[in-house]
């Protein structure tokens, strides 16, 4: 099948978006390629994400959602163990559910979204 549209990049709200753009930007080992207070994006030279602010933002939560989930990251790594440390390190938290601990880990952005790191195998 043939589509007619490429991806042009990825926006996702935040309530501080400099801040989102330095934590993935970590996560990810990309460049920030603008940053201010309204806007920041990252990208590693062929894809893009972008953060974008929104008055009264509220994080979805997890396990129990209180707001929709607006996204949901699955990020490969080869230590579970060591990318939850890094992880942790840059500013995401662990929230105590965990589905399977051994595959992969529920870990929180700095602004609460939900997104997983997982084996590659």
């Amino acid at each position: 099948m043939s589509g007619f549209a490429t991806l042009a990049m990825i926006n996702l709200d935040a309530s501080d978006p400099a801040a989102q753009a330095r934590f993935y930007a970590g996560v990810l080992g990309w460049e920030i390629l603008h940053s201010q207070d309204d806007y920041a994006m990252i990208g590693d030279g062929s894809t893009s994400i972008g953060f974008g602010r929104v008055p009264g933002y509220s994080a979805p939560g997890w396990p129990e959602e209180s707001a929709p989930k607006r996204y949901h990251f699955d990020l490969y790594v080869d230590d579970l163990d060591q990318g939850e440390q890094q992880a942790l390190a840059l500013g995401a938290t662990k929230p105590d559910e965990q589905p399977t601990p051994e595959r992969w880990r529920v870990l929180l952005d700095p602004e609460g979204h939900p997104f997983d790191i997982c084996l590659k195998s």
